[in-house]
């Protein structure tokens, strides 16, 4: 069955549902640019319509369109060689009407996603693409503060909001009734509450209710559409080898798990199949499922978030894959929830509390980094440095890189990080060592006559010379001029205790001097 969001996607931009102030916006700034010449940023959250607004708009401007998206390898290269061409070359439409140039809209979708490690260039190639275009550029981003300062001060912006349950329900009526399916009002009016705000899900929670039938109820939608559902290595296998994105997301309705418990198979048996770049991209959009399946239970169980969830750890996942892989893959059981859960959040808070991370950017960004350099204990120097950096024990090392906890290479390898962390710390001590065993063999000799003599003997001389002091400050009927010799006799004597101390600190330093 077609997917219903691709079908019914609106053709024009009178047709978008919700975000009227937003669609305005959009139009001034299609009939005026060649006016500003500037980008524009559309950003909201998944599923409010900001591509398909787009795509509508450059059809009403009689305009082609290059688009970009978040499956592509956004390296600079293909930036370059795909929207330059587009941005900065006539079009072959505009040539053959006399020479006169056609427009074209470059649509970047998820603009907010030029960060990864495979992007290089890309962001520097967006962003003098957009100083340079001289055609019309779109960019989507769902966070758009998570789009760097400068694609953010290249473009003009354009928030498109949540659309209200009241906007969603006439959407639904009316691909119903193209579909020729007879429908309850109740029951559409439940699938727009329950995706209040994403119009998006709410068009795929309706095709799948309605799959296989003529009619849907307020029963059908409680009891949901799945009449079939589909094994979790079957699922693995659509992931991770056979699929492409969009079929990997459909797949994922039809498997009797939840989003969080899909997210930890896939999490435990991706590295059965991917490696390299690949397995780096993966760990990526899984960060990202973490992230959304996080919000649900940071939202008082608010389960809107498991649909973006779903879309990472699907559309992602089978997108970061390179090519269809054939064969028989043994996955083994369920994942260890637990007790792998347990060793994530203690490795996430120790990469965390080292690196001066917070703990998301931890868990989203260097943790999968981690991953990818080190899989499999190679290359093993590498591996070392981490773990004696990171503190790592064999837990957490065989977390990281994927290898058995009991094996003998990350025992040593553990072994090894530990010693290099000793040598690292004697390297930064300096000479505080040999001071601390100076002073402790000082300490433990046993002190002779003369020492002791000569320590109570200037303990007296102190005492003597504090006296006067005392006797000079009491003796009122004292002339200023006796006042005067008692200060100087008093300062005479600090004088003399003063280079009395030196000289005890030159001996000091010249028996340090021994251990140097």
């Amino acid at each position: 069955m077609t997917d219903w969001t691709e079908r019914y996607r609106p053709s024009t931009l009178s047709a978008v549902r919700g975000n009227d102030t937003a669609r305005d916006d959009f139009v001034e700034w299609a009939e005026s640019w060649d006016e500003h010449r500037e980008p524009v940023v559309l950003h909201g959250a998944p599923g409010v319509g900001k591509t398909s607004a787009a795509h509508a708009l450059a059809n009403d401007m009689g305009w082609e369109t290059v688009e970009l998206n978040a499956s592509d390898q956004r390296t600079s290269d293909v930036i370059e060689r795909l929207a330059g061409r587009a941005a900065k070359n006539a079009t072959l439409a505009g040539a053959a009407n006399g020479g006169v140039s056609a427009r074209q809209l470059i649509i970047m979708d998820e603009a907010d996603n030029i960060h990864y490690q495979y992007d290089r260039g890309g962001k520097q190639a967006v962003t003098t693409l957009l100083k340079d275009a001289s055609q019309p550029i779109v960019l989507i981003a769902n966070e758009y503060y998570d789009m760097s300062r400068g694609l953010r001060n290249a473009a003009q912006e354009i928030e498109f909001r949540d659309i209200s349950a009241r906007s969603i329900v006439p959407v639904l009526r009316n691909i119903l009734r193209q579909e020729n399916i007879e429908f309850e009002q109740a029951a559409l009016k439940q699938i727009a509450e329950a995706n209040s705000g994403d119009l998006r899900a709410a068009i795929k929670d309706l095709q799948t209710t309605v799959e296989g039938s003529d009619k849907i109820t307020v029963d059908d939608v409680m009891t949901g559409g799945r009449d079939q559902a589909m094994d979790i290595f079957s699922f693995l296998d659509s992931v991770l080898k056979e699929d492409g994105a969009e079929e990997a997301l459909q797949n994922s309705y039809d498997v009797d798990e939840t989003p969080d418990d899909l997210l930890k198979w896939i999490e435990d048996k991706a590295p059965l199949v991917y490696d390299g770049a690949e397995l780096a991209r993966a760990y990526e959009f899984l960060s990202n499922a973490d992230v959304w399946t996080n919000r649900v239970y940071a939202t008082d169980y608010n389960y809107r978030w498991w649909r973006y969830a779903t879309d990472n750890l699907a559309g992602g996942v089978a997108a970061a894959r390179e090519t269809q892989r054939g064969g028989w893959t043994r996955y083994g059981g369920a994942p260890y929830r637990s007790t792998r859960d347990s060793t994530r959040d203690k490795i996430v808070r120790e990469v965390a509390g080292t690196g001066g991370f917070s703990m998301a950017t931890a868990r989203t960004a260097v943790m999968p980094f981690l991953t990818a350099i080190t899989r499999l204990c190679k290359p093993r120097s590498l591996t070392v440095d981490m773990a004696a950096w990171y503190e790592l024990d064999e837990a957490g090392v065989s977390y990281v890189t994927g290898s058995g906890e009991t094996t003998k290479k990350v025992a040593s390898i553990v072994e090894d990080a530990s010693e290099r962390q000793s040598e690292a710390i004697e390297a930064h001590a300096g000479s505080a060592f040999t001071e601390t065993e100076r002073e402790q063999t000082k300490a433990d000799q046993p002190v002779d006559d003369s020492e002791r003599t000569a320590s109570r003997n200037n303990t007296e001389d102190k005492h003597k010379t504090t006296t006067v002091g005392n006797a000079a400050t009491e003796n009122h009927g004292q002339s200023e001029t006796e006042n005067a010799d008692a200060g100087a006799t008093e300062s005479a004597s600090d004088a003399d205790a003063s280079v009395d101390a030196d000289a005890d600190d030159d001996d000091s330093q010249a028996g340090l001097s021994e251990f140097m």
